[in-house]
């Protein structure tokens, strides 16, 4: 009797389950999306206080536990995106190449912040005049750009060892301040902006306020560190030679470029 071919199973891949859950993701951050363009419709027509849990899943067009099942309340409801912004920040920081300084990374990883508000600027521009006049939301924003700084302070924490504090070892001070410093120039940046209605050049203007902050801590955190533990001079970011009618340029990987050629121009100037 013959026997039946025999089957050759192969052990399922995780692309379908990897496709699944991006979908379901996407499927998430789009029902969070309506709920909270609900959300504002009504505070903008009703007022905040006046509008309940019920009239925002209602005027969504879901049910009452839909909304909790995206939302713990009402004031969470206005700020959809956070969450998911706050994971691809931290997929920045997790991916930075290692020759990048720490501050560098951190720079780019809060851009996803600004992304965000930059995808809607009309929502966003909403959304900053409610939580002007409505203090519970106020204090919801508030407590999203904790969170941010948290992260950003760890990282920077993370590449230098917390309790070492000695002489001429301020990295972690420099690491910590650093980190807010970070936040508080996005910030400036995103209110200026808001309040300018969602116009301008906003990656322009987040870019020199970074050059600022990396001016300011970016060549003094790592100074001081050396591969023994002793505390090292600290080297300057770039320094110009002359040969003849030659300049030659000498800079570390980590100096801010807007500081190497202020050394060339200052260099140049003094020929």
């Amino acid at each position: 009797m013959s026997q039946p071919p025999k089957t050759t199973r192969t052990a399922p891949t995780d692309a379908p389950e990897s496709t699944a859950g991006a979908r379901a993701a996407a499927q998430r951050l789009k029902m969070r999306r309506e709920l909270a363009a609900a959300a504002m419709e009504l505070f903008a027509s009703k007022g905040y206080e006046a509008t309940t849990v019920d009239e925002i899943a209602a005027t969504a067009g879901v049910a009452r536990r839909t909304f909790f099942r995206h939302f713990r309340s009402k004031e969470e409801a206005i700020f959809p995106d956070h969450d998911d912004t706050l994971i691809r920040a931290e997929a920045v920081l997790d991916a930075a190449p290692a020759h990048e300084h720490p501050l560098d990374t951190v720079c780019r990883g809060i851009k996803e912040v600004m992304k965000m508000y930059a995808a809607s600027p009309a929502v966003s521009v909403e959304r900053y005049r409610l939580t002007r006049e409505v203090p519970t939301l106020r204090e919801r924003e508030i407590a999203s750009v904790a969170r941010y700084e948290r992260l950003f302070t760890r990282y920077l924490l993370a590449h230098f060892d917390e309790t070492d504090h000695h002489d001429g070892n301020d990295d972690p001070l420099l690491a910590e301040v650093a980190a807010s410093a970070v936040v508080t120039a996005h910030n400036h940046v995103l209110r200026r902006w808001l309040r300018a209605g969602g116009q301008g050049d906003v990656e322009t203007q987040l870019d020199h306020a970074f050059a600022i902050v990396r001016k300011t801590f970016g060549t003094g955190i790592g100074a001081g560190r050396s591969l023994n533990g002793a505390s090292a001079p600290a080297a300057a970011p770039a320094s110009v030679s002359a040969e003849g009618e030659v300049l030659v340029a000498v800079a570390r990987t980590d100096a801010p470029l807007d500081e190497v050629m202020r050394t060339i121009e200052e260099a140049l100037k003094n020929k």
